[in-house]
């Protein structure tokens, strides 16, 4: 599903203009306040540009500007699904329940609603927790169902705004693991300040800074030659000579890759 995006928010200094393949992840990378999770909320239909035109799979998600009424869809009828730092589940209702809300909101039976449940439970090796609340949960297990809960939901358009921030050193491998297997063959836009999420989950990578595009393209490229002060710090360290990140990968060599930050390009 390609979508594309171009959009103006003139109080938060953002102008971006992307497009992300079908069965694509693009990693959002930039220092905060560079206009990362501005993109995604403009995305999910939580914020609204001053100017702009988004489409999924040929879809118009919006068209602003120009002088028109404009086109402005609102977020439960775009085919996006959003997962942010927090799981967000629902506290009166079960693992299992939380999960088939999607499919139930989309019209599907009550019964197929909690068989998609299960089936991404399985997936998210979670299983034997669908009859949990949340607050039996532990963080790792709660971002763990969230992800089933969003991928229930058959998202035309995955956003994931820094989705392994809240969660404790320990628990965040598997966690890359499991989106590792989980997102292959969907379009998907990722949020994050780790270069091990970029390179284990994203084929490509788009570099912000002051609302801008500064640097982009395939995520090692970009890794291995970075342009930007913010990409040589982030990449500072990396070893980028053994092929590619593993979803289970621990803290980076510091004996090979970029240059120093402060070395030039």
């Amino acid at each position: 599903m390609t979508f594309e995006l171009a959009a103006v928010v003139a109080r938060r200094g953002l102008d971006v203009s992307f497009t992300v393949a079908p069965g694509e992840t693009v990693a959002l990378l930039g220092s905060n306040g560079a206009g990362k999770s501005t993109v995604v909320e403009i995305s999910a239909g939580l914020l609204r540009p001053d100017a702009g035109r988004a489409s999924l799979a040929g879809r118009v998600l919006f068209d602003l500007g120009g002088g028109r009424p404009g086109v402005w869809l609102p977020p439960h009828a775009r085919g996006t699904a959003l997962l942010a730092q927090e799981p967000l589940l629902f506290p009166h209702l079960t693992v299992r329940d939380n999960v088939a809300f999607g499919p139930r909101s989309a019209g599907e039976s009550r019964a197929r609603s909690r068989e998609i449940a299960d089936e991404w439970l399985a997936a998210a090796e979670v299983a034997d927790l669908a009859d949990r609340r949340p607050t039996a949960l532990s963080g790792g297990q709660a971002q763990r169902v969230a992800v089933a809960r969003a991928l229930a939901a058959d998202p035309r358009l995955l956003l994931l705004d820094e989705p392994m921030t809240a969660l404790d050193v320990a628990a965040v491998p598997a966690q890359r693991r499991l989106l590792h297997r989980v997102l292959a063959g969907r379009s998907v836009i990722l949020v994050t300040h780790d270069p091990l999420d970029a390179l284990a989950l994203a084929s490509r990578v788009i570099v912000l800074d002051q609302g801008r595009i500064v640097e982009e393209g395939p995520t090692r490229t970009v890794f291995a030659r970075p342009q930007t002060e913010f990409t040589r710090a982030l990449t500072f360290g990396l070893d980028l000579s053994a092929g590619p990140a593993r979803p289970d990968a621990g803290p980076a060599r510091p004996d090979a890759g970029p240059a120093r930050p402060d070395a030039g390009p």
